[in-house]
């Protein structure tokens, strides 16, 4: 026998080696698979998990949110507000140790333009009624933002009881309140009254100071 003749072992050897290939191509490809069905499911799972937060945090701050979109909302400028100027005051202050007086000018900001035409008519009584509260401030007063914030509540309250209206009165209100306390501790509680009637919100909403000078 020729030393070069094939045995039936030697030929069966590429055989063997080719099926070796393909199983160990086969467990490559299974495990690719696997490692990306694995990667693709972690994926999944961290996509829920962001997106179940994000609902429940977009939940927890809508009240939140809503209320700076609010409080940072631009003015309307389709709807202004309607102002009324009212000629600048000069009148003596209440100082005794010297003369002092001051000069303001002061900008009403009413509801509506149908408020602002009514208080035209009314007035001489509004700048009366200003005028007054002036007189009895002092320069000291004046010269404080409290005292200038004071005063605006003042003229606000004035110029509407000036055309005829009754509004609520917080101050007022806030002491009154105050006083009712102290008498419920120091006697028994009496029999309920009728409560009284709501008053109407001012229109007269703001007043603007445009000028503010004291002397």
């Amino acid at each position: 026998m020729s030393a070069a003749a094939a045995t039936p072992a030697d030929a069966a050897a590429p055989g063997k080696k080719g099926k070796k290939k393909l199983i160990i191509i086969v467990l490559i490809a299974l495990a690719v698979l696997l490692g990306a069905g694995a990667g693709g499911l972690i994926y999944m799972k961290k996509k829920a998990a962001a997106e179940a937060e994000a609902e429940a945090d977009s939940e927890d701050g809508a009240p939140a949110k809503a209320h700076a979109a609010k409080s940072t909302s631009k003015a309307d400028l389709k709807h202004p507000p309607t102002f009324l100027p009212l000629d600048p005051f000069v009148v003596n202050l209440a100082d005794k140790e010297s003369d002092r007086y001051a000069q303001i000018g002061i900008t009403l900001e009413v509801e509506d333009a149908k408020i602002a035409e009514q208080m035209k008519a009314y007035m001489p009584a509004l700048r009366n009624g200003v005028l007054m509260l002036l007189a009895h401030k002092t320069s000291r007063e004046l010269l404080e933002r409290a005292g200038k914030e004071q005063l605006a509540a003042e003229v606000q309250r004035e110029a509407a009881r000036a055309i005829g209206l009754e509004v609520a009165d917080p101050e007022a209100e806030a002491e009154g309140e105050q006083v009712k306390d102290n008498k419920a501790e120091a006697k028994p509680p009496a029999k309920s009254k009728a409560k009284k009637k709501a008053l109407p919100p001012n229109p007269i909403q703001r007043v603007h100071f445009s000028n503010f000078i004291i002397q």
